[in-house]
């Protein structure tokens, strides 16, 4: 049999470890976070390559599938990169692929694709049965000398192959094709730039090692989509950036408008953000303008075919193009921040946020190192051929010896060695040769051959022994690839434009984003505000809950900002278009805003920038405001009058005319110019009025030429001229005459 059946001796024991969770956790999630910021999320920085792109191009070498050579099966292409190199899923693989290919993805892609790669509405790319690819000239390029030793190699991971530490990248990749990728605890995101310029600054950094961030934007003054755009960054935030590494760039769509005749035009983009899916964004503008966010808009259709073409419908020919347009960037991603975080790994193994010129510095030594390695092993291949040369010129000259030798003798090799002392490896050379290589010519032809390689030998061992000519090498390699892509070419032609974003007011784009509707805004004692649909002149019908009542009601606009003023003296802001509907009862006040518990609503009127208000407080304190001041953006509101308790404040009325009239509680009036009232933003304001008990009652602001005029409960109206009004008229801060005759009881001006 052989078998052994019978279960083992032992005491039952199932062997088991107790390991303490804490250290497990750590060093398993050590392990893991380690993976995937080494060889998962993050690129090196000099060929800007993360593992899984770098192993498809390899893959793609390894099968053969060069620039200039038929497509494959991108099937094939995957099936070799997760059978030899990358041992992940084949879709993960497949859609890295798919995204070197896409040109509105890469801007320099490294992936000529055949059949369908997906595109910029986010549509995907067909299975990869399907599919075909080889590489580009880009990827060539990344690849230059890797078979001269130019590069580390490692065994991959189950150690039957060999795959690059990182590419020769004789093409600036990081920066050229930018990259993101999310690791654990941090992340990178570099945006594509432009080939052309990237050239420029190294090639200036090569003469002048020590350049300042500020002189290479002059060569590279931005990234430089695939789709286009325009930057709308200053000049020194972009600095800042990439002298930090770590930033952001505001890009815009590009748009023009296209006359209809007759007065009538429609906008056109043409181009959209980086990394934005056309699709979606039209669903979003589409959402927008069904949720009538967008009052200035009337449609919105795709007409594009290969290029981008999105059509915006103005609501009528009078529609401000510009305005529209900045309602849309608010709204939309028709304007997109795109981020930069330049965290790549330095030497492929240490995880940083670096500068521009950190990167470039970077790139430019690995070009110096592969151009050392390239020579080295070029210089060791020549010393070969040498050797072999010197080995068949010994042959030459001794040509019948040698055939007598091989003919007579039974081990020719060491009699050869020793007769002309030639070395294992020249013997082995003219045991090899062919007797079609005994012509005549052949002997010049290795003599030539051997002057040329000593020659070449000469040169790299200078080129070897000179930091300067290394240096100018690498600067010449790269002005070949400069000439490549050249801006004057398609492919390196810049694409995305800088503009300044166009002062447009806050304001008026604000209005352009709010249909404007009448409202009539309600608020009850208790503290509920609504706005009901249409001007309702008549409020007397509208409910209320048990036990609260009517306060204010005005007529607005949904365009309106209200100011609502509190006993407590701050103002709180909201926007009519925000307020709930008419249908119930509305909402509290105190939900909107942070009021405190003890303070309730004074009153609340439509803003208006051009006026100015008194406010006054219970114990006859006041000041004037002008209104844009009291305007508060936030939750918290703003504290305009300075008051404590048990004072509060009590009146806002507006300042007009050049005369005060006030009245307290005692009924006595008093009257003096409106230029004795200090204007201030904020503070507790000055005395009024002097009372012995009681406070104010009511305040009101008059022209002297008109008079002033009251009405009394009946409805009766009353006014008093200049002369008349000679006895109350004093200065500020007096405690004034009795009420004339005819005031009415309330002790208020109207009624």
């Amino acid at each position: 049999m052989g078998q052994n059946l019978t279960p083992p001796s032992g005491d039952g024991g199932d062997h088991i470890l107790p390991v303490d969770l804490k250290a497990a956790l750590e060093e398993r999630y050590l392990a893991y976070a380690l993976s995937t910021i080494m060889h998962r999320a993050l690129p090196d920085v000099r060929d800007g390559l993360k593992p899984v792109h770098r192993r498809i191009i390899h893959a793609m070498s390894e099968m053969g599938i060069r620039p200039n050579s038929a497509f494959k099966k991108c099937a094939r292409i995957v099936g070799d990169v997760i059978g030899k190199f990358h041992p992940h899923g084949d879709q993960s693989v497949y859609d890295a692929l798919v995204r070197l290919a896409q040109d509105f993805s890469q801007r320099y892609p490294l992936v000529d694709g055949q059949g369908n790669f997906g595109n910029i509405d986010g549509d995907n790319a067909a299975a990869y049965r399907y599919t075909e690819a080889r590489m580009t000239d880009v990827a060539a390029l990344l690849l230059e000398g890797i078979d001269q030793d130019a590069v580390d190699f490692r065994p991959t991971y189950n150690e039957e192959d060999d795959e690059p530490v990182v590419m020769p990248g004789a093409f600036p990749n990081l920066l050229a094709n930018g990259t993101s990728g999310i690791a654990v605890g941090m992340a990178t995101s570099i945006p594509p730039h432009n080939a052309h310029e990237l050239c420029d600054a190294a090639l200036h950094l090569i003469k002048h090692p020590d350049a300042t961030i500020e002189k290479l934007v002059d060569f590279i003054p931005g990234p430089d989509l695939p789709t286009g755009g325009i930057i709308i960054d200053n000049r020194e935030s972009i600095i800042e950036a990439y002298k930090t590494g770590r930033g952001g760039f505001r890009v815009r769509a590009k748009w023009e408008t296209e006359d209809l005749g007759r007065g009538g035009y429609q906008i056109i983009v043409t181009e959209i953000p980086f990394q934005v899916q056309k699709s979606r964004l039209i669903e979003k503008i589409a959402e927008l303008l069904i949720a009538r966010k967008l009052p200035l808009l009337e449609d919105v259709r795709d007409e594009s075919a290969e290029d981008v073409r999105m059509v915006l419908v103005p609501k009528n020919r009078t529609v401000d193009a510009t305005l529209l347009m900045e309602s849309l960037f608010r709204l939309t991603e028709l304007e997109n921040r795109f981020p930069l975080n330049m965290n790549v790994l330095s030497m492929g193994r240490v995880p940083k946020v670096m500068s521009l010129k950190d990167v470039l510095t970077e790139w430019l030594a690995h070009r110096k190192d592969v151009l050392v390695r390239r020579s080295r092993f070029r210089l060791a291949a020549i010393d070969r051929r040498l050797e072999i040369l010197g080995g068949l010129l010994v042959a030459y000259l001794n040509i019948d010896e040698v055939i007598r030798i091989i003919r007579e003798e039974d081990e020719p090799k060491p009699v050869m060695m020793e007769r002309w002392s030639l070395t294992d490896i020249q013997v082995e050379a003219i045991l090899n040769m062919r007797l079609r290589a005994l012509r005549k010519l052949e002997e010049f032809e290795i003599r030539t051959e051997h002057e040329n390689l000593s020659k070449e030998k000469a040169e790299i061992e200078a080129l070897l022994a000179s930091d300067e000519m290394q240096w100018k090498t690498v600067a010449w390699e790269i002005q070949e690839v400069k000439k490549k892509f050249a801006k004057a070419t398609p492919l390196g032609r810049r694409r995305t434009q800088f503009a300044e974003a166009p002062d447009a007011d806050v304001e008026a784009i604000q209005q352009a984003m709010i249909e404007k509707e009448p409202v009539t805004i309600v608020v009850s004692q208790k503290g509920w505000i609504r706005a009901l649909k249409g001007h309702i002149s008549d409020t007397s019908t509208l409910t209320f809950k048990e036990g609260d009542g009517p306060k204010i009601a005005f007529l607005a606009q949904t365009t309106d900002k209200l100011l609502l003023v509190t006993t407590g003296g701050k103002v709180f802001t909201l926007g009519a278009d925000k307020l709930p509907g008419g249908r119930g009862h509305g909402e509290p006040i105190r939900i909107m805003v942070d009021m405190e518990n003890d303070q309730d609503i004074l009153t609340a009127f439509v803003h208006d920038p051009q006026r100015k208000l008194i406010l006054a407080s219970t114990a006859g304190y006041g000041f004037v405001v002008a209104e844009p001041e009291m305007v508060a953006n936030t939750r918290k509101g703003k504290q305009i009058m300075n008051v404590a308790m048990p004072d509060e404040t009590k009146l806002v009325v507006p300042a007009t005319g050049d005369h005060v009239a006030i009245v307290g509680e005692n009924r006595k009036m008093l009257v003096f110019p409106l230029a004795q009232l200090p204007e201030m933003s904020r503070g507790k304001g000055v005395r009024l009025q002097r009372y012995k008990d009681g406070g104010i009652s009511d305040i009101k602001c008059f022209a002297m030429d008109t008079g002033l005029s009251w009405e009394d409960s009946a409805g009766r109206s009353f006014t008093r001229n200049k002369d008349e009004l000679l006895e109350w008229l004093g200065d500020r801060a007096t405690a004034g005459r009795a009420v004339p005759k005819g005031f009415p009881r309330s002790g208020k001006f109207a009624g």
